[in-house]
């Protein structure tokens, strides 16, 4: 299974691709930003998206649109990695067509289990 990582910080990038890899034996890709985001989603189709939520330029909820509306990433599952914790910030992040959300900080041990139980049947399992 490969995820795409979008994410302005280095270190949650460094620390999640980390786990993602060891941990849960993924393929990890990496982007500091929504638009090279859309880019590698385009280019390299991960099986799906850790995407956070609040970036400089194009934040989760602009990069999350801008990917549904390519033909190439509509349907790449996209889960928001967030530190909004407020319940009616993680239901608009759901409504906006997220496969779910992930709270920062995040467990590294336990992140990859954490995706997958995020995902749909089929794909978990890869």
């Amino acid at each position: 299974m490969t995820i795409l990582i979008i994410d302005d910080d280095a270190d949650i990038r460094f620390i999640a691709g980390m786990s993602l890899s060891r941990v849960g034996s993924m393929k990890v890709l990496e982007a500091a930003g929504g638009a090279e985001g859309m880019r590698i989603a385009r280019e390299q189709q991960p099986d799906a998206i850790l995407l956070d939520m609040m970036m400089p330029g194009m934040d989760g909820s602009q990069t999350l649109a801008a990917l549904r509306a390519q033909l190439e990433t509509a349907t790449i599952p996209v889960i928001f990695l967030t530190a909004k914790t407020i319940e009616a910030e993680v239901e608009r992040m759901k409504a906006l067509g997220a496969a779910g959300v992930l709270i920062k900080p995040f467990n590294p041990r336990t992140l990859a289990d954490d995706v997958r139980a995020l995902l749909p049947a089929g794909l978990a399992g890869d």
